[in-house]
């Protein structure tokens, strides 16, 4: 399975969604919260080619985008195969 990364913060409900649709999944995430960390954010705007708002999502070292994003890829059944879900 790939390595999930998502960058977020705790008041943020579209990160509370990304998690709980990845976690519906049983997908393992690492969750890094630039709200407890925030020198972590710089290191997600360079990542996310400086998009700052949370989440950002990153499936390997694929930028998929925020949560938005994810749930696209998740109805266009795009998302599974990227998780190794087949």
């Amino acid at each position: 399975m790939p390595h999930v990364t998502v960058y977020c913060t705790a008041a943020c409900p579209y990160c509370v969604r990304a998690l709980k649709l990845l976690a519906n999944k049983g997908v393992e995430v690492e969750e890094i919260r630039v709200d407890q960390f925030p020198e972590r954010r710089t290191e997600m705007e360079a990542r996310a080619n400086g998009r700052s708002s949370v989440p950002q999502i990153f499936i390997d070292d694929i930028h998929v985008g925020g949560f938005d994003d994810l749930s696209e890829l998740d109805i266009d059944d795009e998302l599974d195969p990227m998780l190794g879900l087949n």
